[in-house]
């Protein structure tokens, strides 16, 4: 299953010929272990990767890291999931040390979307105790994918 799941990362949109090809099996055996990693939970979507300097130059993204007062019973989850139903939320991740508890990516069609994020909504959801803002410059790869399209060489040194 390691196999499948590394390569649909690299792919989400592989034939199931191809990828049966890959791995020895059948095009229909592919299907089935794809369709049992959706049914137990462990593949959650599919998603596309943009180059945003070729698709929409206005958009911004910013990562923004939450001091936060953990709830009784719940921990962060409670705040991380009233975070997380924010269109403009991508991604909430618990951190594990430093000075800050939650990293929230954000998307916005400007910097004045991410701000009144930040200030209106954000910071106003009770328990969380101060943020900092890091505005997203620029991609160069993600989720695995070289965002400029090129690859490094064989040896790894660009």
């Amino acid at each position: 299953m390691n196999d499948i799941i590394r390569i649909l990362q690299q792919n989400a949109r592989i034939s199931n010929n191809a990828l049966g090809e890959m791995l020895g099996i059948s095009a229909e055996e592919a299907a089935a272990k794809i369709k049992q990693l959706e049914d137990a939970g462990i593949i959650r979507g599919y998603s596309v990767i943009l180059d945003d300097d070729k698709y929409d130059k206005s958009t911004v993204y910013a990562t923004i890291e939450l001091k936060v007062t953990p709830q009784r019973d719940c921990g962060f989850d409670d705040i991380a999931k009233t975070i997380m139903m924010y269109d403009e939320v991508e991604s909430v991740s618990l951190m594990s040390s430093g000075a800050y508890d939650l990293a929230v990516e954000v998307k916005g069609n400007d910097l004045k979307d991410v701000a009144f994020f930040v200030s209106e909504r954000l910071a106003t959801i009770d328990g969380i105790l101060s943020t900092s803002t890091h505005f997203i410059l620029k991609k160069y790869k993600e989720k695995g994918i070289f965002i400029d399209g090129e690859e490094p060489d064989e040896r790894g040194l660009g």
